[in-house]
């Protein structure tokens, strides 16, 4: 289970963008999960509650939003949405490609508790 060295990794984010002194605990957690990733949100809130429990973010929610696979190709330059696996441009048929987006673990906000 290879989502639980990334929910240790969020969980240390947070604590890390904490302010100095603060008291307040963490209501919830959201984060950007690319497609590419083969992370499974499911799994990943399962891990997140392990990984904070005894920290500032246990009880939080983990709020996952998914990220599709988005690539431009080398050749024609379009940019197009991919599965999971297979990467081909739907304009010239080239399987060169670069990924723009869909490899990302990003925490982007927390919440904090009244």
């Amino acid at each position: 289970m290879h989502e639980l060295p990334i929910a240790r990794s969020i969980v240390d984010t947070v604590q890390r963008r904490l302010p100095a002194g603060e008291k307040r605990c963490v209501k919830s957690v959201t984060v950007r999960l690319g497609e590419f990733t083969r992370l499974l949100p499911d799994s990943l809130e399962l891990c997140f509650e392990l990984a904070s429990e005894g920290t500032s973010v246990q009880g939080a929610r983990l709020e996952v939003r998914r990220v599709p696979i988005r690539c431009r190709c080398m050749s024609c330059g379009s940019g197009f949405e991919s599965g999971r696996f297979v990467a081909v441009c739907p304009v010239c048929g080239n399987a060169g490609v670069d990924l723009l987006s869909g490899n990302e673990i990003d925490v982007v906000a927390f919440e904090l508790s009244e």
